[in-house]
């Protein structure tokens, strides 16, 4: 029960994390068995959500600590014409996150995608919440030089991470 409910959006988030489904789908993967094993240590039931979503980005940081490959992968052909604005917005998107460092981009995708709190993504990361705002304001500084204000919601680069965000800040889809 527990893994039909939190599979498609663990997978969708390890998405956003890596940049390739297959990827994705062993980082969901792996994420949840390691919440298997661990299961009669989670003192708190109604935790077990976070307690997977941080194994998640915990298995995305380390797996990329252990890749160190000079490829990109992408999901498309460079000659493939793009015609639908909608796909090629989420492309530009995935692209931008993927510039970001690790640790970064999980802060990026946890907080807008995910909609954490500041708090709730601390927690997941194991740092402190300044340290989550400190990372969102550079992933949103990174985002806004590679996407343009335009495509970012937001015209002045000083309000990242400090001030409310507005949901749709970063395009997902």
């Amino acid at each position: 029960m527990f893994v039909e409910a939190v599979y498609p959006q663990l997978r969708r988030t390890a998405f956003l994390l890596c940049g390739d489904w297959h990827t994705a789908e062993d980082l969901a993967q792996t994420a949840l068995e390691k919440v298997f094993v661990s299961w009669h240590r989670i003192r708190q039931q109604d935790a077990v959500h976070a307690y997977t979503h941080r194994t998640l980005v915990n298995s995305y940081l380390a797996h990329k600590r252990l890749k160190r490959s000079g490829e990109l992968l992408t999901g498309w052909f460079p000659e493939r014409a793009t015609e639908a604005p909608a796909t090629e917005t989420r492309i530009m998107a995935l692209d931008a996150l993927a510039t970001l460092p690790p640790r970064t981009r999980a802060v990026a995708v946890l907080r807008y995608w995910a909609d954490l709190s500041v708090e709730q993504v601390a927690d997941v990361l194991g740092c402190s919440p300044g340290n989550v705002k400190r990372l969102s304001a550079n992933a949103m500084d990174r985002l806004r030089t590679v996407l343009g204000d335009e495509m970012t919601g937001s015209s002045s680069p000083g309000q990242a991470g400090t001030q409310e965000r507005s949901p749709g800040s970063i395009p997902h889809g």
